[in-house]
């Protein structure tokens, strides 16, 4: 047996129809899994599911909608089978300095990364508890390791999915449920690049501040999360794993 594969066994992804989302499909296809992607947009889904062929799948579905996340993952369930893995990925961003930033605009973000995933890991969690096995596996981010200006929303909706995480991994690991997260520093992706662009002096910084000297590769968080989720790390559990390049044992 390869403890590295991931074959016969099903992962749903939340926001899985782009960037760092879809990497960890494309990853977990490689490995065996079959998928099912959710998102709010149905065409980067169907888009995503054309690519990795007849082993994923999608449902459109809002992280923000609280209400409807037992039937999302009770619908997965009754089309695709039992579930071995959940990935809460979905999330949104706003770039503001603390001051300025509303009470609205905080709850926004608060209210999709912490209150969804959650909602997410309470419902999946529940059935992969009596089950007696399963992986949760929630996406952080460096802004919860150390200070980032003008992330105030986010990096406390990231730094609050630690805390759950350690809170879940105490109470499921007994029934056989490992919890763990990553933290993916700068990589690649659309939005990164996006917010990159036209600014020299800060991906100089970024770089300087990378051991490793480059940004990542979205396919570097896609397989450290089959790792996590594979037999390989069968007694890894609460942990958190940099996928930075160094960046936060930097200097």
């Amino acid at each position: 047996m390869n403890v590295f594969r991931l074959d016969d066994q099903l992962a749903l992804i939340t926001g899985g129809g782009t960037g760092l989302g879809l990497a960890m499909a494309r990853a977990m296809r490689e490995a065996g899994a079959r998928v099912i992607l959710t998102g709010r947009r149905r065409e980067p889904l169907e888009q995503a599911c054309a690519e990795l062929g007849a082993g994923a799948a999608f449902i459109q579905h809002d992280i923000d909608d609280l209400d409807s996340i037992p039937s999302l993952i009770e619908q997965a369930e009754a089309q695709h089978g039992p579930l071995d893995i959940v990935v809460s990925n979905a999330g949104n961003h706003l770039k503001k300095p603390a001051l300025d930033t509303s009470d609205e605009e905080f709850a926004r973000i608060v209210h999709t990364h912490v209150f969804g995933g959650f909602a997410l890991c309470r419902e999946a969690g529940r059935r992969m508890a009596r089950r007696g096995r399963g992986s949760l596996l929630l996406i952080t981010s460096m802004t919860a390791l150390f200070g980032v200006p003008q992330v105030a929303a986010y990096g406390a909706a990231k730094a609050a999915l630690v805390g759950l995480m350690r809170v879940l991994a105490v109470e499921l690991s007994p029934q056989g449920v490992r919890v763990n997260a990553i933290a993916p520093g700068w990589i690649e992706t659309a939005l990164s690049l996006k917010a990159l662009e036209g600014d020299p002096g800060r991906r100089a910084r970024i770089l300087q501040r990378t051991p490793m000297g480059r940004l990542g590769d979205t396919m570097d968080v896609g397989y450290a999360a089959v790792y996590l989720c594979s037999p390989a790390a069968r007694y890894v559990n609460n942990i958190i794993l940099p996928v930075d390049g160094g960046m936060s044992n930097g200097f």
